[in-house]
């Protein structure tokens, strides 16, 4: 597919919900009249880590920021089809706001929710500590043995439709002027301190004013292209939908297990699965799923810790991607210290999708205006990485 112009304002290297997500704030900002290209390999979608994700946003963080940027995300998303409606077209994103329940086994893991906790509550998240009999009296369907505390949250957390968010975005950006190519940026040629163009796979070289690499588990290649580098890899993530025997009795949320296993409901059966910890770096197109990990891991820990998952059967599952931040967990977000017009948004560990509204209008505040006006989200920028200082993110899932 061909561009329609030799050379665009901004391009924009990914198409899924971090890409259209910065396209969409760009072009509802009236202080921006640019050009934007996307660029996206598949437009399908389907190997995305927007749709292979658990989809699902939370307040429940250890860094401030990170709760503020998904404090914003839980606005966007309550206003949703207001913000993306097309004409008549209001999307509807079925946003399920049932929370997540952290759950601590040990005295440490206590410590870590009270922590975080003071943290989530200087920000003002409605978020509440529970003691094993309170858990007992709101979740009936939990094995309370080890457990010392627990942390909930009341209102602004949950899970929606992940690709009705991306299509959301793509689809109001569309309308007001942003263009879309289903192609593949192949290299990046700089002169000295700037990136001038991006040539793909059809063979088109495109000139930009400033490139934005949200290319997710593909992001260290694109910035490699420009010789660049990032600390990030891609992580392999299974995730199990079951049908239960006995469901589970009154409300549900998002639990994480103390060793961070963890299930939600998904209509009328479970989705169960564990953050990235076994899987070292893997080739980006490796979908392979891990039914080991299931049969070893995932099941024996839910099954303990709620009883009814022990007559459960697997009816779907599926293999997906985290691009993570190896030096802190956190997005690195901003332009690069000496190449200024390539601006990174890659290293989400899991968070991207909640966190895709306000990165999204962060970096169209650095387009327009060359610094952040909403929210300072200047402690992701690069500079921590040339720096070796991380900016840390404990609570990943």
């Amino acid at each position: 597919m061909q561009a329609a112009k030799t050379s665009y304002d901004v391009v924009i290297v990914g198409g899924a919900v971090v890409g259209s997500a910065t396209a969409f704030f760009l072009a509802t900002n009236p202080d921006f009249r640019g050009s934007i290209l996307v660029i996206e390999r598949d437009w399908s979608y389907a190997r995305s880590a927007t749709a292979l994700s658990s989809s699902s946003i939370r307040h429940q963080f250890s860094n401030a920021i990170n709760v503020k940027v998904s404090q914003f995300g839980t606005e966007f998303i309550r206003a949703f089809n207001r913000h993306v409606a097309v004409d008549d077209d209001t999307p509807e994103i079925g946003f399920h706001e049932n929370g997540y329940l952290f759950l601590a086994g040990d005295d440490r893991g206590q410590e870590v929710l009270e922590r975080n906790h003071a943290t989530q509550k200087s920000c003002g998240a409605d978020v509440t500590l529970l003691d094993s009999d309170a858990l007992g009296r709101r979740f009936p369907w939990l094995n309370l043995e080890g457990l010392t505390l627990g942390s909930y949250g009341e209102r602004g957390e949950g899970w929606f439709d992940s690709s009705a968010l991306m299509q959301g975005f793509r689809k109001k950006a569309r309308s007001l002027g942003v263009e879309y190519i289903e192609d593949e940026v192949v290299s990046i040629e700089r002169d000295g301190e700037r990136v001038v163009s991006v040539t793909t796979r059809s063979g088109q070289t495109i000139g930009c004013g400033q490139l934005v690499n949200t290319a997710g588990t593909r992001g260290t290649l694109v910035a490699r292209m420009a010789g660049l580098d990032i600390p990030v890899e891609p992580r392999r993530r299974s995730l199990f939908v079951v049908d239960c025997r006995t469901p589970l009795e009154g409300k549900v949320g998002l639990t994480i297990d103390p060793t961070g296993v963890f299930f939600r409901p998904e209509g009328k059966f479970y989705l169960m699965g564990t953050y990235p910890k076994h899987d070292p770096e893997v080739d980006p197109d490796d979908f392979d799923v891990m039914h080991d990990e299931f049969e070893a891991e995932i099941w024996p820990i839910l099954a303990q810790r709620v009883p009814a998952f022990e007559a459960i059967k697997v009816v779907n599952s599926w293999a997906g991607h985290y691009d993570y931040c190896t030096l802190d967990h956190n997005v690195i977000l901003g332009p690069h210290t000496d190449v200024k017009n390539f601006l990174f948004a890659n290293g989400f560990s899991g968070h991207g999708l909640q966190q895709s509204p306000a990165m999204g209008r962060g970096l169209s505040e650095l387009i327009t205006y060359g610094a952040f006006r909403t929210l300072d989200l200047s402690p992701f920028g690069y500079e921590r990485v040339v720096a070796n200082r991380p900016f840390l993110e404990n609570a990943v899932i």
